[in-house]
């Protein structure tokens, strides 16, 4: 009769067959949105500048996943922002206020 007995595996294959599967399960952030936990819209115009010097944009954006998707937001960017940018909002509950008139 055949030995039915498997060989235990060596410290050497257990180690690499752990660092197989650990180079599996690593995603970078652009590569999954889900890991950021965040949801994607796009920039579709440039609303104006507010804040004292003018460094925040207010934009107005469509969010593309989620159960919002199809919304259309005006949100508040404080980096350098253009048309066609994908953003990822933590939230899509909340707006900006909108800008009003210097006076």
């Amino acid at each position: 009769m055949a030995d039915t007995k498997a060989k235990p595996e060596s410290k050497k294959a257990k180690a690499e067959k752990a660092q197989a599967q650990k180079k599996e399960v690593v995603k970078t952030p652009t590569q999954d949105v889900d890991t950021v936990g965040g949801f994607p819209a796009k920039v579709v115009d440039l609303v104006g500048r507010t804040g004292v010097r003018g460094e925040i944009i207010q934009v107005r954006c469509e969010v593309l996943e989620g159960r919002d998707a199809g919304k259309v937001l005006i949100r508040n960017v404080k980096s350098p922002v253009k048309q066609g940018d994908i953003l990822l909002l933590a939230e899509t509950a909340m707006q900006a206020r909108k800008l009003e008139a210097r006076r």
